[in-house]
Order: structure tokens, then C-alpha cells, then sequence
């Protein structure tokens, strides 16, 4: 993940896809095979046969963020999860999701790039793992984190008339980290 400009071996030819009832359709198949041995080879098909390798190859990859994509969305925003009583009501909230997760996306690149002065980015590290990039949980804890945190003065200030005990800047700032994060 995340490498380019890899070498890799390519075996291409045409053939034809025949399923019991169905007609037949002309192929292009194209096997790549990593010489390192990185990864275990594969097999592309495809349907249109002017396509070089090549192309085939890049289209392949270039999945590769859709489906990360589609994971990313189930496992932080819940699509496919969705506890509604009929289909409707779920084509009304998938595409909600997936709009929230490119409203993130955006304002998470907003604020990385410098178009607005907001807290830097931070990324949660484990002793075992150091990233590369950050991801998207980085970046919705990221929006979530800066968005509370430009209420901290509403959760410091008390409008009761009763002394109340005021949480410390340092204790708002731990728990609002933690909860960033949270699933």
C-alpha cells in the first residue's frame, strides 16, 4: 500500500467468458506477478478489449481507494450498520454518511493546508505502529477535537449562580482526546 512506480512482470492475452444460459463475452485477461515477491500474483479481467495492460493495471489500483473508502466509511460512520425499518430509510441515510465522510475529509485537508488557523494535526501513535499518513479516524478525531475545543470557553464559563467547581483547561483537554476518538 502506498508504493509506486513498482515493478512488475505482465503476461496478456483474449479470451472468452461463457456462463451456462448467458452469451458469451470477449476478455481481456492480464496475470502480474511481483519479481520480489511482494505479492501473490493476480489475475485482472476485462470486458473491454482495447484497453492496454497498462491501463487495466492502473484502473486495478486505482480501486484500491474506493475500497478503502467504502471500509472507512462502515467502520467509523456506520454504513451498512444502519438499524432503520425499511430500505427507504436507508437509501436516505447512506448517502448522508458518505457525504459526512467527504465533509470530513475536506475540512480535515482545509485545516491540514493552512486554510484556516486551527489546531496542527495530530495523529495517534502506538509503541508497535507508526503511520505514515494520517487516516481518517486522525482526521474525524482531528474536526471533532478542534470543533470542542472552540467551545472551551462556553465549557469553562458557569452561568449558574451557585459556585460551581470549574473543570481544569488541562483535565477538558485530556477528556476531549479521549472522546475525540471514540467510536
Amino acid at each position: 500500500m502506498g508504493a509506486s512506480g513498482r515493478k512488475v512482470e505482465v503476461a496478456t492475452s483474449t479470451a472468452v467468458w461463457s456462463n451456462t444460459g448467458k452469451a458469451v463475452v470477449p476478455i481481456r485477461w492480464v496475470l502480474i506477478r511481483d519479481p520480489l515477491g511482494h505479492f501473490a500474483p493476480q489475475a485482472l479481467l476485462c470486458t473491454d478489449q482495447k484497453l492496454e495492460p497498462l491501463e487495466i493495471v492502473s484502473y486495478f489500483v486505482q480501486r484500491w481507494q474506493v475500497e478503502v473508502t467504502f471500509q472507512e466509511v462502515r467502520q467509523h460512520l456506520g454504513v451498512e450498520t444502519q438499524r432503520q425499518w425499511n430500505d427507504r430509510a436507508i437509501e436516505r441515510t447512506t448517502p448522508l454518511l458518505l457525504a459526512l465522510f467527504s465533509l470530513v475529509t475536506l475540512i480535515a485537508h482545509g485545516m491540514a493546508t493552512g486554510h484556516s488557523k486551527r489546531a496542527p494535526l495530530w495523529e495517534r501513535h502506538c509503541a508497535w505502529y507508526t503511520k505514515d499518513n494520517p487516516t481518517f479516524s486522525d482526521a474525524l478525531a482531528w474536526v471533532r477535537r478542534t470543533s470542542w475545543l472552540q467551545k472551551q470557553q462556553t465549557l469553562l464559563r458557569s452561568h449558574a449562580t451557585t459556585p460551581l467547581r470549574k473543570p481544569q483547561l488541562l483535565f477538558l483537554l485530556h477528556i476531549t482526546d479521549l472522546l475525540a476518538y471514540a467510536p
